[in-house]
């Protein structure tokens, strides 16, 4: 007996090395980076014991969470609309044909951004792949963002990353844009991830907190305190978090990185006055992780201390990392900003931000998508996206037949229930039999 139980223990004992040894390979596995020299890390005042820490103090999960916890909660509690129920509208434009002299700002899902000033064209956390994770099925991408790729981007003057989560620095993106990018500035520490994926020492800066890069004599980015935290493997906080601020002779914008609320806004607000516009962090947020996220309320009042002309909704639209409706900062944030002293920009992914508009306006885009959202009691909605060519086209050329079926009229954005779609399959059936003649005449009137 005594034999068997040391089989047996020594067989678990095996086997809990095996996985260990196997978790330890994975994590040196190269899209994970590398950790900088704490020596230089030494410089910076936010620096202590071996980590970078916030300006106030902040934990990363509530007191009482736990990873644990939070995931048997998110087993328990499940959330409906996580997901848009079909593809999100974006608009795919020819980033190369834009002339550099003119300041624009294109949103790219999520926290990503393609900005054009001063003559200059600059990246902000580019990820191009349809998943923010390690493994493709840790956080994927909503249907229909991932149209964007390395291909796409001009010649990039200046890549900016605000800090190394997955969901902001892309392992496959940086490596697949290398030939493409001439200057790289990062917050401190994250370079060393960089250097592993093969960029050169000289052509990656890193800055702590409100230091200052100048791009040419026309171009200044600041460096700005953020709240959050940093890591990509078990380690965290090697590496600094941050946002950027962009100066131009004619203008400047903030682009917050991931942050929670804090006493960071005002201070940025008094040192540079004013914004013509700021992309705040205002998706992703959660009870159990209240500090390192902002909520939409919490946006706007940042947006306010920050003098603000125009606020931008960031870290949303395309991952699902958070236990909210896939549109709810959308909402929340349109509510909250009514009478408000900056105007709200809610762009789809694509769309062109002319910086020197300050009349611009964009629609409500989210809300078309609804239409597809399950209705209680009711059989889920079927994305006309989804339909066959033929099914797609007998519906576009067909008013009659739209309202015959109690249907408006149908575009992209818009889905039929299976009961309507089968009425109108058969519909069609029957046309194509009385009016083959003129099956192919989409102008015929029945």
């Amino acid at each position: 007996m005594k034999k068997q139980l040391r089989i047996i223990l020594m067989g678990l004992v095996g086997l809990v090395a095996i996985v260990l040894l196997g978790a330890f390979a994975y994590l040196q596995r190269v899209e994970f980076g590398a950790n900088p020299e704490a020596s230089l890390m030494a410089r910076s005042q936010n620096y202590a014991n071996g980590e970078f820490h916030n300006l106030v103090p902040t934990s990363v999960v509530a007191e009482g969470e736990n990873g644990l916890s939070i995931t048997l909660s998110d087993l328990m509690n499940p959330v409906e609309q996580l997901h848009p129920a079909q593809a999100i509208p974006v608009l795919k434009i020819d980033l190369k044909a834009l002339a550099p002299q003119q300041d624009t700002l294109i949103w790219l899902g999520h926290s990503s951004y393609f900005v054009q000033m001063a003559g200059r064209r600059m990246l902000v956390d580019p990820v191009f792949k349809s998943y923010a994770g390690p493994v493709s099925s840790a956080g994927r991408a909503f249907e229909g963002t991932s149209v964007y790729t390395a291909d796409d981007m001009p010649e990039i003057d200046l890549l900016l990353i605000t800090h190394d989560h997955w969901d902001h620095l892309d392992f496959e993106t940086v490596t697949a844009l290398q030939s493409k990018i001439k200057q790289v500035l990062v917050p401190l520490g994250v370079g060393a991830h960089f250097q592993r994926w093969g960029y050169a020492k000289n052509k990656v800066s890193e800055a702590d907190w409100y230091e200052k890069t100048a791009l040419g004599n026309d171009l200044a980015i600041h460096v700005v305190p953020a709240r959050h935290y940093s890591g990509r493997a078990l380690s965290q906080n090697k590496t600094l978090w941050a946002g950027f601020v962009l100066e131009s002779g004619k203008r400047r914008i903030m682009l917050s990185g991931d942050t929670g609320y804090g006493p960071h806004f005002k201070e940025i607000g008094k040192r540079f006055g004013s914004f013509d516009l700021v992309a705040l962090d205002m998706g992703q947020y959660d009870p159990r992780w209240p500090t390192i996220h902002m909520s939409p309320e919490e946006a706007a009042q940042a947006a306010q201390e920050l003098n603000a002309k125009a606020l931008l909704p960031a870290h949303v639209a395309r991952f699902s990392l958070a236990r909210h409706s896939w549109d709810e900062p959308f909402e929340r944030i349109s509510a909250e900003s009514k009478n408000k002293s900056y105007r709200l920009l809610t762009p789809q992914i694509g769309e062109i931000v002319n910086l020197g508009d300050e009349r611009q306006q964009f629609s409500n885009w989210w809300q078309s998508l609804r239409l597809c959202q399950k209705t209680r009691g009711m059989p889920p909605r079927i994305p006309l996206s989804k339909l066959g060519r033929e099914d797609r086209h007998q519906a576009a050329a067909s008013e009659a037949l739209n309202l015959r079926l109690g249907l408006r009229s149908l575009s992209s954005s818009q889905c039929l229930r299976p009961r309507g779609l089968a009425r109108l399959q058969r519909e069609t059936q029957r046309r194509s039999r009385c009016s083959a003649p003129h099956a192919h005449d989409p102008a015929r009137v029945w």
